[in-house]
């Protein structure tokens, strides 16, 4: 029988070096995570969300201050509203196609980067896993390039709301020197080209366009589309980062599709020599 020390003393040895391989594991785990990869998809993720919800609800509240203040009649925005409803239709496509595609990059991310490498020891690499990577990059390039238009195309209601915005403050402090009436202030959306020349009113004038800007529509759908046009700032910068990300990975997997047809082809002819020495060794045994 063990003394009861040994036996304690062996039991905290096996505990230790339980936890120190229990560490190791999360070690090695947390190495296995590609960081940046990771970082990018949180970062498209956080973008599409912005821009698909805030856009969502700031259209609609843009048709609903249409209705009420600048078209009355519902023929002359009939078109609008179907454009407006498509691109709601449209946001909801553009998240469920970015929640699949970044789940899909961040996959490719663990894949292929060197970090899964040192962990599961050395992979193969076939052309069709080049060829999938060399796919995402461009397709990764295009949406770039396409986010970038929708970028552009996010700042021009936040341009137009913005104009309104600003006549609105020239209305609440006129200048004391000017020689134009505030009633003579006013806002025609119809040069914008959201709604036809005949739309009735059109043109809101003077107090009746202070009181549109003081109303939760105006002010929710101004900080919306801004909140939107940032989101959708983001996503470019994402979709860069992934650029960035996928290029490195599919040159990783080229110099390591290199290094394995090198080795390959060095253990081939190690092999043949091996050969050619132990058939040389029988030839003499044979002599002698």
């Amino acid at each position: 029988m063990k003394p009861a020390m040994e036996t304690a003393a062996e039991e905290n040895t096996e505990q230790s070096q339980e936890r120190k391989g229990c560490f190791e594991c999360c070690i090695k785990c947390l190495g296995g995570v590609p960081y940046a990869s990771l970082v990018a998809t949180i970062l498209c993720f956080s973008g599409v969300a912005l821009f698909c919800g805030c856009g969502h609800v700031a259209l609609a509240g843009t048709v609903a201050i249409l209705e009420q203040h600048f078209s009355t009649n519902t023929s002359d925005h009939a078109l609008l509203s179907e454009v407006i409803q498509l691109m709601q239709y449209v946001i909801y496509g553009i998240a469920s196609f970015f929640f699949l595609y970044g789940i899909i990059l961040l996959a490719e991310g663990f894949y292929t980067t060197s970090a899964v490498k040192e962990l599961h020891g050395e992979f193969k690499t076939t052309a069709c896993g080049r060829c999938i990577s060399g796919m995402f990059v461009f397709l990764t390039y295009v949406l770039g390039v396409a986010w970038l238009g929708v970028f552009g195309f996010s700042a021009v209601p936040v341009f137009m709301f913005y104009n309104i915005w600003s006549t609105c403050e020239v209305i609440k402090s006129p200048p004391t020197n000017g020689t134009t009436g505030v009633e003579q202030i006013c806002v025609d959306v119809r040069q914008y080209g959201i709604i036809p020349w005949n739309a009735f009113p059109g043109k809101i004038c003077g107090s009746a366009l202070e009181n549109i800007c003081n109303t939760n529509e105006f002010y929710m759908s101004y900080h919306l589309f801004i909140v939107a046009c940032a989101g959708a700032g983001a996503t470019v910068i994402a979709l860069i980062h992934f650029l960035m990300i996928l290029s490195s990975n599919w040159a990783y997997l080229k110099d390591a599709s290199k290094m394995q047809a090198y080795q390959d082809i060095k253990a081939k002819e190690e092999q043949e020599l091996q050969d050619i020495q132990s058939r040389s060794k029988e030839q003499l045994n044979s002599y002698t």
